[in-house]
């Protein structure tokens, strides 16, 4: 994680590695919420001591940096603690009382013995094996400087036994990668294992975004579980007024939205929409419980079949000919295309000739944004390009842009959100830096931009663009004609 760097920032008891390390990445760093990221008796010192940044406490310039990896190794260090003890730590101070220790941790020459003082284990702490003590100290380094990063704790003496099994994170080839992405590819000793149905449960072996995206064909309403969950709250206008306001605008007596505050709750989404089959959606998915293993695995030589190229039925092949806005509702028909495809990019360039025919007869939504990179032929350091662009220096353009975004992709919700306004922004002024001879066009990723536009729009973006124009009259004059 930390080569990746992915700071779990609430490491805690039970939420090690696993769960919840997104979130202090999903909140920018914690400036996209009210509440503070991690748990206060996890916390690393160097955390406490940053407090909370507020924007209207500090000019932009003074926004404190995102924190490092080695923020996790202390929060490590105190689960450890709390492991070889056997109790947790804090449980009689409040959180204010909590921060207060954790900062005063500065002024003593040996965090382990104080800590085992405090919460009278001293005994336990001397009987622990040397190497353990080592380990605890160097996670419990108060200055993040001194304190070894998660690579340098796994050369631990303590890890002897266990490094030689760690396989060292390696980022894969993305899709779209000029290198080999099968280079690093080996298949098992016994290659029938591979072939052994050990798990029937196909619709587990999908990704999240798959399953996710049929849940919702399936009639899944991720707001409707929260409020069931009694996660989101409703409140009647009239609560949310305050008890007193002075003129000057402040006011007291008011409570805190919940939805501002952290909760960690856990809902677990139920499938049974797309197992079993409710009656309110039986028309898209009672055929869904009996597609077969092979409709995970359809096989792309397959020549043979119709579209879709899989094992369809005849329902599923009537659907093909159905409107397109039948076909990206139809569960079990987006299911086999969502499938298909996955496979054809996977399999991407060999397959290029195929995603064009598939592309012909409809692209699911979902990967809709990969089959045009692969149809537009994007490859290479797609990423390290577009971030090599500067898109920060102030150019004439930027008061065009500003005035142009918020006028557009209102019908969606996150598309006119200040986030998207802001990736919106970056992709346009990307464009208009790399390409100055030209003027922007919303709409599309740059990577698909940037070969969208010479490919089918050559010169129609020129600033002055009136002899292109000319020329493309006549033709279209003459296909209206025709």
């Amino acid at each position: 994680m930390s080569t990746a760097f992915l700071i779990h920032f609430g490491v805690t008891n039970g939420h090690v590695k696993l769960a919840k390390f997104g979130l202090y990445h999903m909140t920018a760093h914690g400036d996209d919420v009210d509440f503070p990221i991690g748990y206060p008796s996890y916390l690393a010192p160097e955390v406490i001591a940053q407090g909370i940044f507020k924007m209207t406490d500090h000019v932009p310039n003074e926004k404190p940096l995102p924190s490092g990896p080695k923020s996790d190794v202390w929060s490590l260090g105190i689960i450890l603690f709390e492991l070889c003890v056997g109790r947790k730590l804090f449980q009689s101070l409040d959180i204010s009382e909590r921060l207060k220790f954790l900062l005063t941790l500065d002024c003593v020459d040996d965090t382990i013995i104080v800590l085992a003082e405090e919460h009278g284990c001293l005994d336990i702490v001397k009987e622990l094996p040397e190497n353990v003590i080592d380990l605890l100290k160097k996670c419990l380094t108060f200055h993040p400087s001194k304190r070894p990063t998660p690579d340098e704790l796994m050369q631990d003496k303590v890890f002897s036994e266990v490094s030689p099994l760690y396989t060292p994170f390696t980022k894969s080839a993305s899709l779209f990668s000029s290198s080999l992405r099968c280079a690093d590819l080996t298949l098992p000793e016994d290659i029938s294992q591979l072939c052994q149905d050990i798990n029937s449960d196909y619709l587990a072996e999908r990704s999240i975004e798959e399953v996710y995206y049929l849940w919702c064909l399936a009639g899944g309403d991720l707001e409707k579980e929260l409020v069931n969950k009694e996660i989101i709250r409703s409140k009647p206008p009239i609560c949310t007024l305050p008890n007193f306001l002075f003129e000057d605008g402040e006011s007291f007596g008011q409570g805190r939205d919940r939805s501002s505050l952290l909760d960690d709750t856990t809902v677990t989404l139920s499938l049974c929409q797309l197992r079993n089959m409710s009656n309110i959606y039986e028309r898209h998915l009672e055929r869904l419980k009996d597609v077969g293993g092979e409709a995970f695995y359809p096989l792309l030589e397959d020549d043979q079949s119709n579209v879709p190229h899989s094992n369809s039925n005849n329902e599923l092949s009537a659907a093909a000919t159905l409107p397109l806005i039948i076909r990206e509702r139809d569960t079990e028909y987006q299911l086999h295309r969502v499938v298909l495809f996955d496979r054809l990019l996977k399999a991407y360039p060999y397959k290029k000739n195929q995603i064009w025919k598939e592309a012909r007869v409809d692209i699911p939504p979902l990967m809709r944004g990969l089959t045009w990179a692969a149809l537009l032929g994007v490859e290479g350091a797609i990423h390290a390009k577009y971030d090599s662009i500067d898109k920060d220096t102030p150019i004439p353009t930027d008061r065009q842009i500003e005035v142009d975004i918020p006028r557009c992709h209102q019908y969606d919700e996150l598309l006119s959100s200040p986030e998207g306004h802001a990736k919106f922004r970056r992709v346009l002024k990307a464009w208009v830096v790399s390409h100055p001879d030209l003027v922007y066009w919303q709409a599309l990723a740059y990577a698909c931009m940037s070969a969208f536009i010479p490919k089918y729009l050559y010169n129609f973006f020129l600033k002055d663009n009136s002899h292109v124009i000319q020329a493309s009259l006549p033709i279209v004059n003459l296909r209206r004609i025709r």
